[in-house]
């Protein structure tokens, strides 16, 4: 899927640099994929106090009960 976009050529250029890449396209695809991860770990961290916590459970013990 094609896409325009209108980018600042100086934070661009920027990016590649710095990231070491060899295309816009490059830079632009790192970007929105360390975007989407920093994302989604925030969201594991809206689980904070939701999940309980046992310390002294055996998670081995219980793979051998299930097989």
């Amino acid at each position: 899927m094609a896409t325009n976009l209108a980018l600042d050529d100086k934070v661009i250029a920027q990016a590649v640099k710095i990231g070491g890449h060899k295309t816009k396209r490059e830079a632009v695809m790192a970007a929105l994929l360390e975007y989407i991860r920093r994302r989604k770990q925030l969201e594991i961290l809206e689980l904070f106090g939701k999940v309980d916590f046992r310390p002294d459970w055996d998670y081995k013990a219980e793979r051998r009960r299930n097989g």
